[in-house]
């Protein structure tokens, strides 16, 4: 995804919006772990995409 337009990106079911970072084919929130598909390079940010912070750990490889 191009990081110019990812910088543009936000957490929209947060109040404080904060920003997002890709990890694979994820967006995730930078302050809660939350994190949201990208499917065909299209962020899904509505909030029924939105996949806990708990199962993020689960989908995304260890660090």
């Amino acid at each position: 995804m191009d990081e110019q337009f990812l910088q543009l990106l936000a957490n929209p079911n947060h109040p404080d919006r904060p920003a997002l970072k890709q990890v694979g084919e994820y967006l995730v929130c930078t302050k809660t772990g939350v994190g949201f598909p990208i499917v065909d390079g299209i962020p899904q940010l509505l909030p029924e995409s939105e996949i806990p912070a708990e199962k993020m750990k689960e989908l995304l490889p260890h660090e």
